[in-house]
């Protein structure tokens, strides 16, 4: 499927705030963004995807591509995998619900779906074995092998940041201890912050001082690249990515694919798996999603 041919409408539900666009020939035409409710359940997270897809204009027979944060299993139960996002979904079977109340709906997992849209429409088009890496509150991917967007019956397939990381000592949202996620989220940045002394810094403040000098700042930021970097060599043993695309606020942060690149460097040739920056930024969750409802994936 060519991306002009990509029409439908697409949610996006992220652990801060809900997405929701009309595609026509693979342009978002309009969109609308609100808040996320975390203490929602299923039936007021549908209610609120109704409202969004009624402003856009979404009628019976239209098709739907749903992206969440979290775990999608294969038949379309929805869990939220870190502790405090999304408190009361757990296991809801948000597929059947789409269907039942939009018809032609479907969902995935985002990390996934931007996956599928950097590989199809973005910064992977070209390679066979494609990784998406998204650091931003938290650090999750997708993964593309042979053309095909990698999932499994669990829904955990391609949630990278919950790798270990020998950089890694605490405890992540997920419940893993040491994982990259622990140390390259923003959430573990502004930890380590506090932890460094800095309470109410953000990992966009830890950023800023950084790249103003300070030791202490310069020390987390070249830690989250270590843990960054290794993830991305370990993607290269396991899998033989030939391209890796890095999105999310942290990961798209001035000069952070720099400093990951030069830790990729240190390592031996054939684990220096090439780094883009993901070219598709917000839109990719919700080309994904919808390209993924409309079989795109059985390429």
């Amino acid at each position: 499927m060519s991306r002009t041919a990509l029409s439908g409408f697409a949610v996006d539900i992220g652990g801060t705030k809900t997405a929701a666009a009309r595609i026509t020939g693979g342009t978002l035409a309009e969109q609308l963004v609100v808040p996320t409710d975390g203490a929602a359940g299923l039936e007021a997270q549908l209610a609120q995807i109704e409202t969004l897809l009624t402003r856009l204009g979404h009628g019976a027979g239209d098709t739907l591509g749903v992206a969440v944060t979290g775990r999608v299993s294969d038949d379309g139960r929805w869990f939220a995998v870190n502790a405090g996002t999304l408190s009361a979904i757990d296991g809801v079977p948000l597929g059947a619900a789409l269907r039942a109340r939009f018809g032609a709906a479907g969902c995935c997992n985002d990390a996934a779906a931007a996956a599928l849209a950097e590989a199809r429409f973005g910064a992977g088009q070209g390679a066979a074995n494609f990784v998406y890496l998204t650091v931003s509150t938290g650090v999750g991917g997708g993964i593309v092998l042979n053309d095909r967007l990698v999932q499994s019956a669990n829904g955990l397939a391609g949630h990278l940041g919950f790798m270990t990381s020998p950089e890694g000592q605490d405890i992540c949202g997920s419940g893993r201890r040491g994982t990259v996620e622990s140390v390259a989220g923003g959430r573990a940045i502004a930890a380590a912050a506090q932890a460094a002394g800095h309470p109410g810094a953000d990992a966009r403040a830890v950023f800023e001082t950084a790249a103003g000098g300070a030791p202490w700042a310069e020390a987390i930021v070249a830690r989250a690249a270590r843990a960054i970097a290794g993830l991305c060599a370990d993607t290269a043993a396991m899998l033989g990515a030939e391209r890796i695309a890095i999105g999310g606020s942290i990961g798209l942060a001035p000069g952070f694919i720099d400093r990951v690149a030069a830790q990729l460097d240190a390592e031996p040739a054939l684990f220096r798996v090439p780094l883009v920056k993901a070219t598709l930024g917000a839109d990719g969750p919700l080309l994904g999603a919808l390209a993924h409802m409309s079989g795109e994936n059985t390429k």
